[in-house]
């Protein structure tokens, strides 16, 4: 282990973040009342430029006027190569409430851009006397922003999440695919004759999740696409899982469950991770470093990987 203690990330459950544009604000009060542990209340992609000043007005008359519940509300605001994310930043520190947990910073290209929004919020919550921080989080969407996702990382002390959005990351790489995520149908290998797909998205989530978990932010994997296939998503939702990241978007109410039952351990594994832990224990009492579990060896680092697991099911019990 370095010297340089890995930081905790922030303890809450990140399992689903669900989406729904600030153009349509009568589903508001559905997203409330979901399952999904983050709500991503949108000003970007999904709301029409004619649109923009009006999705902020509901959204911010939402942050006042709803019940979110124990759910983390953030706001996706427009990108930083649009005239429209200052006054996103503004309108919303100056005359949202306080229910208003993070401001979500689109393609997020290097650590200079989380710096311009960070510096404008700052100056805002001065100004207005803000006594709790907005928090941020940020999407990878570019070549350039996997390119620099650990700067990114370490950006601003604000920073709780980050992203991999496949879409835009797909454009700005030049990748022959007009999916969102998933399999993709020419990305396999040949052996005797025989197709294997593979995940083109493994290197991207891979580089995250070692720059979240070396700066103390959640990793957290972006959207499927084809909100049809139930097992397309549960797939790619393991495969995220298994790398280390801590929930998924969803793009359609559907897929709430679908992430919730992926991200959160089953109690086979809760069981497992804290039958390793006793017998780690009893292996400590007798001065030995390991010991055999159910046929395999476990030492010291077996415990750090239970340990995961635990926490992961308490905090979402503790929910």
């Amino acid at each position: 282990m370095s010297f340089r203690i890995q930081p905790q990330p922030p303890a809450r459950p990140n399992r689903c973040q669900l989406f729904g544009p600030g153009s349509r604000p009568a589903i508001f009060e559905k997203m409330a009342a979901s399952a999904a542990d983050v709500i991503n209340l949108d000003l970007e992609d999904s709301v029409s430029p004619s649109d923009k000043d009006s999705a902020r007005a509901n959204i911010i008359e939402a942050t006042r006027d709803i019940d979110w519940g124990a759910k983390t509300l953030s706001v996706r605001i427009n990108g930083l190569d649009t005239p429209y994310w200052y006054r996103d930043v503004v309108d919303l520190l100056e005359k949202a409430g306080p229910r208003l947990d993070m401001i979500m910073i689109p393609k997020v290209g290097c650590a200079a851009d989380v710096y311009a929004v960070d510096a404008l919020a700052t100056a805002v919550e001065r100004a207005t006397g803000r006594e709790t921080p907005i928090a941020f989080e940020v999407i990878i969407e570019s070549a350039a922003g996997i390119a620099h996702v650990e700067e990114i990382a370490a950006a601003s002390p604000r920073l709780e999440a980050m992203s991999l959005g496949a879409a835009d990351f797909a454009a700005s790489m030049g990748m022959q695919t007009t999916g969102i995520g998933g399999t993709q149908e020419n990305y396999y290998m040949l052996h005797d004759g025989a197709k294997h797909w593979s995940d083109p998205w493994h290197w991207a989530q891979a580089a995250i999740v070692a720059a979240c978990r070396t700066h103390g932010v959640l990793p957290v994997d972006g959207p499927f696409g084809d909100f049809s296939d139930d097992a397309g998503f549960r797939a790619q939702a393991f495969r995220s899982a298994t790398l280390g990241m801590v929930g998924k978007w969803a793009i359609h109410p559907k897929q709430v469950a679908l992430a919730n039952e992926v991200f959160t351990p089953s109690e086979a594994a809760v069981a497992e991770a804290r039958e390793i832990l006793a017998a780690m224990e009893e292996a400590k009492a007798r001065g030995e470093g390991a010991t055999v579990y159910n046929g395999r060896l476990v030492d010291i680092a077996s415990i750090k990987q239970a340990e995961v697991v635990v926490r992961q099911a308490e905090m979402i019990a503790a929910k």
